[in-house]
């Protein structure tokens, strides 16, 4: 098998992510606009370069062997590669124009991102910024798979991507735990002063969903004061839906600090939280060409987490 013979084409790449995601030459054909058997022709076209087989037919359609899944992902790294390389010239090309495509943890959305895509926006009216929300098992494979420019949000020392990824870490934010305005916890104490944890566990919490760092750390949090997790919960990462339950409840969630001082409608508990913060950055796949647009992106978000550590009191670690 020599992949780099001459024979592998751009149109067997996209007619094998097409076969992958639709499930059926079919249905893969019509999305790529082909005539079924031009397709099929070019399916074991193909198969021929490969030496492999690539797919299986089921009573359904069509499912990726072992070699398929393998390979499948490579093509879509390519042809994201290509849309990209098409957007840089054009970039080059017109001065302001592209796409930008950002996945979001909610450490990023609720302040950062926004502002520096307002700025970008301002500067470049006509580039595109796409902006999808999702946890970190959801976005970080579609940052390798080309689906993503940049991540915005959470960063550690140790990314699932190993040395696929590349981190820059911005700001470090305190998280709190935040009630609406006039919750019965807040009148507790002379000096608002006498609430515990333990208080909180009194009324229902709204958690972040298991598979993010910050309910790792707040799970490490109870254990070690021997307290059992909440169980009147709700599990979400939604903040418009974490704070239309703040708003209608005395539910308890746990909200970054800045997203507390621009809401008059939500109040942070005096509760300490040393070991619960967020440390807020970009990751990026490491050895891929970055678009005009990204460069242009990255700068916005780099001024105004300097705005953001500033108002903070903190560096980029903490």
């Amino acid at each position: 098998m020599d992949l780099l013979d001459g024979r592998l084409k751009f149109r067997h790449l996209t007619l094998l992510i097409a076969v992958y995601d639709h499930g059926s030459v079919v249905r893969a054909a019509e999305s790529l606009h082909l005539t079924q058997p031009a397709a099929t022709r070019t399916l074991r076209e193909l198969e021929a370069v490969a030496e492999l087989p690539l797919f299986v037919r089921v009573p359904r359609g069509m499912r990726p062997t072992v070699y398929g899944e393998a390979l499948v992902g490579h093509a879509r790294a390519v042809v994201a590669e290509i849309r990209r390389a098409k957007e840089h010239l054009t970039g080059l090309r017109a001065g302001q124009d592209g796409t930008v495509t950002v996945g979001t943890l909610l450490a990023g959305a609720n302040v950062l991102l926004p502002r520096a895509v307002a700025r970008l926006k301002k500067e470049r009216p006509r580039l595109t910024v796409v902006v999808r929300e999702g946890t970190l098992d959801v976005l970080q494979p579609a940052l390798l798979g080309g689906e993503l420019d940049l991540i915005v949000g959470r960063v550690g020392p140790a990314p699932g991507g190993g040395e696929a990824l590349r981190q820059r870490m911005l700001y470090r934010e305190p998280i709190r735990l935040a009630v609406r305005a006039g919750h019965p916890l807040l009148a507790e104490g002379p000096a608002r002063g006498a609430v515990a944890l333990t208080d909180a566990l009194t009324h229902p919490w709204i958690l972040p969903v298991e598979q993010t760092a910050l309910r790792q750390e707040l799970g490490a949090l109870f254990v070690d004061r021997g307290l059992p997790l909440p169980g009147d919960r709700v599990e979400c990462t939604s903040i418009l839906t974490m704070r239309a339950l703040l708003l209608q409840t005395d539910m308890v969630a746990l909200l970054p600090e800045l997203v507390l001082r621009d809401d008059e409608h939500l109040a942070a508990l005096p509760v300490e939280l040393p070991s619960v913060g967020r440390t807020v950055g970009v990751t990026e796949a490491a050895h891929r060409t970055r678009t005009p647009a990204l460069e242009a992106l990255l700068r916005h978000l780099d001024e105004e987490a300097a705005l953001l550590r500033a108002s903070l009191g903190t560096g980029a670690h903490g």
